[in-house]
């Protein structure tokens, strides 16, 4: 007589098995993200193509916006923290005169305002203002979140919560075109940096409104535009395999930090979260751990500490 399936065990074997739904994939993909998708319909379109089992982004665009998404893969992942704490860079292009209620053109036009006495030269003053550490409300209309909820979706039922001010740095800020009613602008920023604010308060601070119009990330951390692809070279591939050309290491998301060689041994006890003594000495801070084994390969991070030691902080279970 068979005996009765246990409940439980078949329930956390039905969990296991959507856990590893696809294959593994390890790495980091440079999407060109094309104009009018969310960042998450560019995370699954991928996820799709390569039959991956995990994927996520390292900051999102929002669906206006065009350019430099990075995908992490697999045991990438873990280093997507890094990524999205990296500066960007941006190209944008600004309305003048007209006020949305989401700070770009997917919004309705709650204000307009005259252009007289607007100038390159007045529009050179104001953007000083905007240069270095200042401080940001973000939109309703962005994904921070609010008990759980982006704050756009509150928005767009007609509910406003208090965002409380942040501090962002712009590296740089420079106009390249002014024309009509429209200028452009080039930026370099640190992460959580609202481009859509800046053209919002721009406006303000020239008395005209403004509203960005277009947006293009050029950069993010050590990625740049054109090693990015585009999402419509995932189509077409008979097997998800050989989409895998197109990924970069995983060491790529910390490449300009310093490295540093460890023997097999060694690459062994920090696995199992243990401290080693490097061979020769290294200046303090995080770097990035190559095993020196038959062929040497991406360990991970750690860090050094002052007595000169190397801790693990975080490792990759398959080479990348």
């Amino acid at each position: 007589m068979a005996m009765p399936l246990d409940p439980k065990k078949t329930n956390r074997a039905k969990v296991v098995m959507r856990r590893q739904r696809g294959r593994p994939v390890d790495g980091i993909l440079i999407v060109d993200k094309p104009q009018g998708m969310s960042s998450n319909e560019v995370v699954q379109r991928a996820k799709r193509a390569f039959n991956a089992r995990k994927v996520g982004h390292t900051g999102s665009l929002d669906p206006l916006a065009t350019g430099v998404l990075p995908l992490c893969f697999g045991e990438a992942t873990k280093f997507s923290q890094y990524l999205l704490d990296s500066n960007k860079e941006y190209w944008t292009r600004i309305r003048l005169g007209v006020t949305t209620e989401t700070g770009d053109s997917d919004g309705r036009v709650i204000a307009e305002g005259s252009l007289a006495g607007v100038t390159r030269e007045r529009i050179e003053d104001a953007l000083q203002e905007f240069r270095g550490a200042i401080e940001q409300v973000p939109s309703m209309y962005s994904a921070l979140k609010h008990k759980g909820q982006p704050l756009y979706k509150l928005a767009r039922q007609g509910i406003e919560v208090e965002r409380k001010a942040r501090t962002v740095t712009v590296h740089f800020n420079e106009l390249v075109k002014y024309e009509g009613d429209s200028i452009e602008l080039e930026l370099r920023c640190s992460k959580g940096t609202y481009v859509r604010s800046i053209a919002e308060d721009l406006g303000k601070a020239l008395g005209c409104g403004g509203h960005v119009i277009a947006l293009r990330r050029r950069a993010a951390g050590p990625y740049l535009e054109r090693a990015a692809i585009a999402l419509s070279d995932l189509d077409g591939e008979a097997r998800p395999e050989a989409l895998d050309r197109l990924l970069l290491p995983v060491s790529s998301a910390v490449e300009h930090w310093s490295g540093v060689d460890v023997s097999e041994a060694a690459a062994d006890r920090l696995r199992q979260g243990q401290m080693v003594e490097l061979a020769e000495p290294q200046q303090g801070g995080w770097v990035r751990i190559f095993e020196t084994a038959e062929e040497p390969h991406f360990l991970g991070v750690g860090e050094v500490l002052p007595n000169g030691r190397l801790a693990p902080r975080r490792l990759v279970v398959s080479k990348g």
